[in-house]
């Protein structure tokens, strides 16, 4: 209750310093590999790990690796080598994999062997074979992998946990699920502090990994409240890390998770609106601030941006204005003629002779 209050306090301007201790763990921030549709080019050396497993490191870790029983988690992509074909990929679902070293499925037996062998941070490709993957008769329903199929995988260790007894997610109570999501919201807000955006990240990220979609869904009343006091808090301080981090379009969707939940969150608003603002969605960053400000009226940072965008409009429009009158300029006026002597002269001596003629003409009548 004092850090929600501690947060209602604060500044919708500042990036949530508030909500903050530490304990350590083994974590990285992970990224989506580079999109193709077959496993990557790795020309390092290979390691036998096993009989029937090698690894080529793709990009090096740090720190010490996981012991027997730790919670890892992993993303990984899933290839079958004879054709290539991808068969999971949990980059593309945006759902790390939850494994306990030492209780893995039997599918899986290759890829804990490979991962025990990994540093939080590290990414790898593995070559596993048919023994300790999918078997002989391989896999009919989802994922579908053929019989006696040696498999691919381009695996990054997030991050583990050591624990003895390797309880998982699913084996906890509401209570230790939440009490575990909040320590570590409240390393990313150390690290955060520290202006390690990335470190700080992957721990929002797995904070939000205790308290998915089907967790939440369980949750009522208090526990609802409880949860959201965490999850919500590590959706917003992702986004500060991502408007930091130049990468506005994830800043927003983070912000609209929240606004799902709670359509009147000034922070959220505020925060999305700023990251629009920067992608040049001038009048839906406008929408998010005015909102934003009739929640939180006295807010400074508020009105500070809504002055930007005001700036930043006149800006625009004054271009725009000496856009177009260079374009068609003012309308010309019209030139006076210049008056021809020549013709003046001969248009009097034309009217005399004229004038002479009719003279002469009447004498002789």
């Amino acid at each position: 209750m004092e850090e929600l209050q501690e947060q209602k306090n604060q500044s919708i301007g500042q990036d949530g310093e508030s909500e903050i201790v530490a304990e350590s763990a083994s974590f990285v921030h992970s990224e989506l590999p580079p999109d193709g549709s077959g496993p990557p080019k790795v020309d390092s050396k290979v390691e036998v790990l096993h009989e029937k497993v090698t690894k080529q490191i793709i990009k090096e870790g740090h720190g010490q690796k996981p012991s027997k029983y730790s919670t890892c988690f992993l993303h990984y992509s899933a290839w079958t080598e004879s054709t290539q074909h991808k068969f999971e990929d949990t980059w593309h679902e945006q759902r790390p994999l939850e494994m306990v070293l030492g209780k893995e499925k039997k599918e899986m037996t290759g890829l804990g062997i490979g991962v025990s062998s990994m540093k939080s941070g590290e990414r790898a490709l593995l070559h596993v074979g048919w023994e300790l993957g999918y078997g002989k008769e391989g896999n009919f329903s989802f994922p579908n992998v053929p019989p006696m199929a040696d498999i691919l995988y381009e695996v990054e260790l997030i991050g583990f946990d050591e624990t003895k007894e390797g309880k998982t997610r699913s084996d906890m109570t509401v209570e230790e699920r939440i009490g575990a999501a909040d320590r570590r919201k409240m390393d990313g807000n150390a690290l955060f502090k520290d202006e390690k955006l990335e470190a700080a990240m992957q721990q929002y990220e797995m904070a939000i990994a205790y308290m998915g979609d089907d967790f939440m869904f369980q949750l009522f009343d208090k526990y609802r409240d409880m949860a959201l006091a965490v999850k919500n808090p590590c959706h917003l301080n992702m986004a500060a890390c991502l408007i930091k981090l130049k990468r506005f379009e994830e800043a927003i969707a983070q912000c609209s998770i929240v606004l799902v939940e709670d359509e009147n969150n000034a922070k959220a608003l505020f925060r999305r609106g700023k990251a629009r603002a920067e992608l040049g969605q001038t009048d839906a960053a406008r929408e998010d601030f005015l909102k934003a400000r009739k929640f939180a009226p006295e807010d400074k940072a508020i009105s500070k941006e809504l002055r930007m965008l005001a700036e930043h409009d006149k800006a625009i429009y004054q271009k725009q204005k000496e856009l177009y009158k260079g374009l068609f300029g003012p309308r010309p006026e019209p030139k006076p003629k210049q008056t021809n002597w020549l013709i003046l002269i001969w248009q009097w001596l034309v009217s005399l002779f004229y004038r002479v003629f009719r003279s002469d003409r009447h004498k002789a009548d």
